[in-house]
């Protein structure tokens, strides 16, 4: 039985967390999330996040089979053709469904045709409850739309990596508001794939905002979530959920980085400025 290993990386300027999750005895290792840094000022990427997660991986001698993504993020860069390029072993995985987030937001922007999903470097579309080997390690995909469309929770061992989908018990759930989010498959998707696992499954989060000023944390479990979510709880029902999130996702204002965001996920490097 392989023991896991989890280093999370924090960028203060999105709150997004990084996750480099590998097995001690054989070294074998994914990267989850990875990150570009963006400068509005200067209106260009640049790539210290991503030499962090390059720092550590050598330091540690690490041999990192996939990098992958949880969903298209709207609120900052994917840095994970960045990694790609650094290690050629390396390949990168997403949802299947991102096809359907790209046709919705290629009409929304009005992208040419000639921009295509093809051309992303993506070397792995994940459907619902695929597994991809990296080396001695297993993840498991487990679709949980709702945030987006092509929302995905990986498991490795008992340990899930929810991006957006869900939050920590004092942050709640992800939004619906983007095109193709869906509060009802949101609720779905969490009390069906999620709350139905072991109360023991660790939780690693895609961000964390210190709500209340806290400190910045970014581990709770499916008991913790399932006793005291603020959004979604084990006694919350479908319909009170929905309401909810529907008239919350109504006040919230566009991510700051999200038209760069959206340019350098959906558009991979066809329509943005080289990383630097």
């Amino acid at each position: 039985m392989n023991t896991v290993e989890i280093c999370a990386f924090h960028d203060v300027a999105t709150s997004t967390l990084t996750y480099v999750v590998w097995d001690v005895s054989t070294r074998d290792a994914v990267v989850i999330d990875p990150l570009v840094d963006y400068d509005p000022a200067q209106a260009r990427p640049s790539s210290e996040s991503v030499r962090k997660v390059i720092r550590f991986v050598e330091a540690h001698d690490l041999l990192v089979h996939w990098v992958m993504d949880t969903h298209v993020h709207a609120d900052h860069l994917t840095g994970s053709l960045e990694l790609k390029k650094v290690w050629p072993g390396a390949q990168w995985a997403m949802s299947y469904s991102l096809n359907e987030v790209f046709a919705k937001f290629q009409a929304v922007y009005k992208w040419p045709k000639s921009l295509e999903l093809a051309k992303l470097g993506v070397d792995r579309w994940l459907r619902d409850q695929e597994e991809l080997t990296a080396g001695s390690l297993v993840v498991q995909a487990i679709a949980t739309p709702g945030h987006t469309p092509a929302c995905m929770t990986y498991r490795i061992g008992q340990n899930l990596f929810t991006g957006d989908c869900l939050m920590l018990p004092d942050a709640g759930v992800g939004r619906c508001d983007f095109p193709g989010g869906s509060a009802p498959q949101l609720y779905d998707s969490i009390w069906s794939k999620l709350y139905s696992l072991s109360e023991s499954y660790q939780v690693f989060v895609g961000h964390d905002y210190s709500p209340g000023g806290r400190p910045m944390r970014y581990q709770s479990s499916i008991g913790a979530q399932m006793r005291s979510n603020i959004h979604l709880t084990n006694s919350t029902s479908r319909q009170d959920f929905i309401r909810f999130r529907e008239a919350r996702d109504k006040t919230l204002v566009p991510p700051r980085l999200l038209d760069q965001s959206l340019d350098w996920n959906l558009g991979a490097h066809q329509l943005v400025k080289p990383l630097n």
